[in-house]
């Protein structure tokens, strides 16, 4: 379908500056304009330096389903891309009330699990993949990592090194305690898996330095493990649409480690499209019925290195 202009809404994606640059990039490629509207709180978000921000209502709010269509409606979107947990659940609601709307989320069924991080623990248990050791408050050994179960961005977090300060944290039923395990390396792979389940592209990068659960500089690397596990991933929870997926290798024990499901793009995917993984390129051309062609030839050893910019707001 060949169109002049495509319209997207991005949920609560404030500071995704680049990535809506890099959308504009492949809309431009094939003759399209791409527009940036943006779903936020507050107006005065980086992402208003190249896209119109809508101030819009909370993801907990009960109305904001109902909302998020009458945005739809108004500012005539083609695409919907949510940017964190609470916005992937409404995102993936507003999948069957919005069937002309290209919306590349997984099923609200297995996105919502993703989130809590107990429930999603328990999962890639019983689906066989590797994971740290987890523990209940009596089974704990030290050192041990305590995760916010809905916590995001690496908020809240607390490491314990003896019995003796884990047992004053507060409400322990509400955190996910697993092995620390202090000799890793971590790493995320980028995804993309079209509506038919195929998957397009898997990049992993290696995060060498992470400010508020973002990778500030991280590097493409080839990984057989990483990416094998990956798919197997991928393929057990249907997963559709961008997709970035957490690994530790434990270099002590020598094993990868699943961490985290995220059915959303990864801050720091600009790295893996540099690289030559046409993540953006995807995104558009599938909302236009354009034939997708799988990409496992992105250049490894791509580095990317970010550093801070400012967008200045006056009280008019």
């Amino acid at each position: 379908m060949k169109k002049e202009k495509i319209t997207i809404l991005f949920l609560g994606g404030g500071r995704r500056v680049s990535l809506a640059e890099l959308l504009k990039r492949s809309g431009k490629n094939i003759g399209c304009n791409v527009e940036i509207v943006s779903y936020e709180l507050i107006s005065e978000v980086p992402i208003s330096l190249v896209g119109k921000v809508v101030r819009g209502l909370p993801w907990n709010d009960p109305d904001v389903v109902e909302d998020i269509i009458r945005v739809v409606k108004e500012y005539e979107i083609d695409i919907i891309l949510p940017f964190v947990s609470g916005a992937i659940e409404i995102a993936s609601i507003c999948k069957d009330r919005l069937p002309n709307v290209f919306i590349p989320v997984t099923d609200f069924a297995v996105a919502s699990k993703l989130f809590d991080k107990v429930e999603a623990a328990a999962v890639f248990k019983e689906a066989g993949f590797p994971i740290p050791r987890t523990y209940s408050v009596l089974s704990a050994k030290m050192p041990a990592i305590a995760k916010p179960r809905k916590g995001r961005a690496s908020r809240g977090i607390q490491i314990f090194h003896n019995m003796e300060e884990f047992m004053h944290l507060d409400d322990l039923k509400n955190y996910l305690v697993q092995e620390y395990i202090e000799n890793a390396k971590e790493y995320t792979v980028d995804c993309y898996i079209d509506r038919k389940g195929r998957i397009l592209t898997t990049v992993p990068r290696e995060r060498l330095e992470i400010m508020g659960g973002e990778s500030n500089r991280t590097r493409t690397c080839h990984n057989e493990i990483i990416e094998k596990l990956s798919r197997e991933v991928i393929e057990k929870f249907s997963l559709r649409g961008p997709v970035n997926l957490q690994f530790i290798h434990d270099q002590d024990a020598d094993r990868y480690l699943l961490m985290e499901v995220n059915p959303r793009l990864a801050g720091g995917v600009i790295c893996s499209v540099y690289a030559g993984a046409p993540i953006t390129d995807y995104i558009i051309k599938e909302a236009l019925g354009v034939e997708l062609s799988p990409c496992d030839d992105w250049a490894t050893g791509t580095l990317m290195a970010r550093y801070f910019k400012e967008a200045i707001f006056y009280n008019k």
